[in-house]
């Protein structure tokens, strides 16, 4: 500890960030000196639990209190708030790891392939908007990125580069692998591409991304937004994942980790013809078994059902999969197969990393376990296919509404005991009331249409 509070005084830190995150993917947390780094990694942050969202502590007793206990490896000097350090936290209640942390519902996840000798890497794509509000409307923050096809724009892109830069810039400084930035097919829709890291590290580093993303913004007039669907006739945001799941440790400095999704012939040779290993088939069948009840924690907002709904936009695509099936390099299908990964494209901008991470692992060890086959791969275009064709194909829909994918994450077994009982009925609660909210709001929409009609 005294090693880590004389590298972070020689960057120039004085203050901490107690950094943990709600059950909505949010960032909460507060500031602590420098000097009280001991005390944030050993006893923690203390924080009124009743004032955190999705938590279900009680207002008076022992477990009142909710603990932020920082992760020393996470501690970070952040570029854009010079003087202050971001240190990733776990919640503790009554002196043990609380089951309604998202990030203990992740590491409990971790704990499972770790106790089979596996470890999991995802590389996160996050999609976001930039925008503004004018006269009390939510705009593209530039006024020129208006093309029909707006995808790898090479013009609008260069007049955001003072922010893209400055985001590439500062989670470089803070560790983190940026691939590559572009332009997507929305206007004011940008994507970065985070190389693979532990799924732990990969939750966190997003959440960091977000805070950056939204500072960064706000200090050049715009608001970075992770809405899944702003605009009605554009596509929305997802956050895809690729995933692979390897042997090993997750830091094996011997360089014994192997990819055990990369299939081999019977002589041990690579095999380049196959995509997935019997292992990585398997998990694939189960993160698809379980897509309906993974869909209420990967579009967790009434919002985000705008975006899984098959339809048109005016580019000409929409980008998020409607069908539970998987392909080789199909762009349309929930899972996208490729060599040795997957990408799977269910989870929208607004999902909680950690939890949606942790029931996606809970899935597909859940398809090994049963020893579960993908079921026929899907090649073509799902996207021009219509309900009945999908049917006739044996092609399921995921959810098309919160409520639906409530239900069907309350009766999933596997999906229900990787949240936890406590985590889960305050998720349930508190979603089935933003749908119920949502239900009974009068939009400007219904006005219009009906207002005079009848």
């Amino acid at each position: 500890m005294k090693d880590l509070r004389e590298r972070l005084a020689a960057k120039g830190v004085h203050t901490l960030i107690a950094q943990f995150t709600d059950i909505h993917g949010v960032a909460r947390g507060k500031y602590l000196p420098l000097a009280h780094l001991d005390d944030l990694l050993t006893e923690g942050a203390g924080f009124s639990g009743p004032s955190i969202d999705g938590t279900g502590l009680p207002r008076c007793g022992p477990r009142s209190e909710y603990w932020a206990r920082g992760a020393a490896s996470t501690a970070t000097a952040l570029p854009w708030l010079p003087g202050y350090a971001r240190v990733v936290c776990d919640g503790f209640v009554a002196g043990e790891p609380f089951d309604a942390c998202p990030r203990q519902v992740l590491r409990r996840q971790v704990a499972r392939l770790a106790a089979k000798g596996w470890h999991l890497r995802t590389g996160i794509e996050p999609e976001f908007f930039l925008l503004k509000r004018v006269d009390g409307r939510w705009l593209p923050a530039d006024d020129l990125d208006r093309l029909g096809k707006p995808s790898y724009d090479l013009k609008s892109l260069p007049r955001q580069r003072a922010y893209l830069q400055g985001l590439q810039q500062a989670l470089e400084a803070c560790g983190l692998d940026v691939l590559q930035i572009d332009h997507e097919d929305a206007h004011g829709q940008y994507e970065v591409n985070f190389g693979f890291d532990d799924v732990l590290a990969s939750a966190d580093h997003l959440m960091l991304f977000k805070q950056a993303g939204h500072a960064l913004a706000e200090a050049q007039g715009m608001v970075f937004s992770m809405m899944p669907k702003p605009f009605a006739d554009q596509p929305g945001s997802g956050m895809h994942m690729h995933v692979s799941l390897w042997s090993g440790a997750v830091h094996d400095s011997r360089g014994n980790s192997r990819n055990l999704f990369v299939p081999h012939r019977a002589d041990g040779s690579v095999d380049h013809a196959v995509q997935l290993s019997p292992l990585g088939r398997q998990f694939a069948a189960g993160v698809l078994s379980h897509s309906p009840a993974l869909c209420a924690l990967a579009a967790p907002t009434v919002n985000g059902y705008k975006r899984l709904k098959a339809s048109g936009s005016i580019s000409g695509s929409h980008w998020a999969p409607a069908c539970i099936t998987h392909g080789p390099n199909n762009r349309t299908a929930l899972l996208r197969t490729l060599h040795g990964r997957f990408e799977w494209r269910l989870p929208d901008s607004s999902a909680n990393p950690y939890l949606v991470s942790a029931a996606m692992v809970a899935a597909g060890l859940d398809g090994i376990e049963r020893q579960l086959e993908l079921p026929a791969a899907a090649d073509d275009d799902l996207a021009v296919l219509d309900a009945a064709q999908l049917h006739a194909r044996g092609i399921a829909l995921l959810p098309q509404f919160l409520d639906v994918a409530l239900d069907a994450l309350a009766d999933d077994a596997v999906i229900c005991s990787a949240l936890g009982e406590t985590l889960l009925a305050q998720f349930l609660a508190l979603k089935r009331a933003e749908h119920g909210a949502h239900a009974r709001h009068v939009s400007d929409w219904e006005l219009t249409r009906y207002a005079a009609m009848f």
